[in-house]
């Protein structure tokens, strides 16, 4: 049995570690996300397989019983957001791991606009100035269900409550900013490369003559 003290993980990793088209997916669903690392993928990815595990020993069955626990299961993902009212079992087999993701709360505040970027949704969470229904919430990968979409809101007495917060306004950038922004970045790069470059021919000549 074991220790029933000892902490176990409650998710299961990837069964390979080396594979290219998962890693450059997890790595850009990371990016996308605002994810702190991919242990988050996992742990979401986990409860999908739950799911589609409880709807393929579903599907099978017949009986009352079964009927009870297919609309248990059902009723629970609508709650979550997860699949229409009125969906079947099967549907539920055809939820991908960015359905989920979309839930979250750092996903939910970002896509409301209340954050500039995902990493920012997650620094307001993890800092205690969200909450849902008037009660505080600190976990960024807090599922929110259908009912607490429109109740996520800022901590009254928090600064951020205020929409005049410079930390609140979101700039918007034209078309052609963006362009000549790229361009400098572009062109920084470019200088810090060639200064390197030039230091290292330059270190040479100097390690030559030391040697003399």
């Amino acid at each position: 049995m074991g220790d029933p003290g000892k902490l176990r993980r409650k998710y299961k990793g990837p069964g390979h570690p080396w594979q290219k088209a998962r890693i450059e997916e997890e790595k850009a669903l990371k990016k996308e996300y605002g994810l702190k690392n991919k242990s988050e993928i996992w742990k979401h990815d986990s409860k999908l397989k739950n799911f589609a595990t409880q709807a393929k020993r579903l599907v099978a069955l017949t009986g009352e019983q079964a009927e009870k626990e297919k609309k248990q299961l059902l009723d629970r993902l609508v709650r979550l957001g997860l699949v229409s009212a009125g969906a079947t079992t099967e549907e539920v087999l055809s939820l991908s791991i960015k359905d989920i993701l979309e839930r979250r709360l750092q996903t939910m505040l970002y896509r409301k606009g209340l954050a500039r970027s995902p990493r920012q949704a997650r620094q307001y969470i993890s800092h205690g100035h969200i909450t849902i229904a008037g009660k505080k919430i600190t976990t960024p990968s807090y599922i929110v269900t259908k009912e607490e979409e429109n109740q996520i809101a800022f901590v009254e007495n928090s600064t951020l409550a205020n929409e005049e917060h410079p930390e609140r306004q979101i700039p918007e950038k034209k078309p052609e900013e963006e362009k000549t922004e790229d361009k400098k970045t572009d062109k920084k790069r470019i200088k810090k490369r060639t200064k390197k470059r030039t230091l290292k021919k330059d270190d040479k000549p100097k390690l030559k003559q030391n040697k003399k």
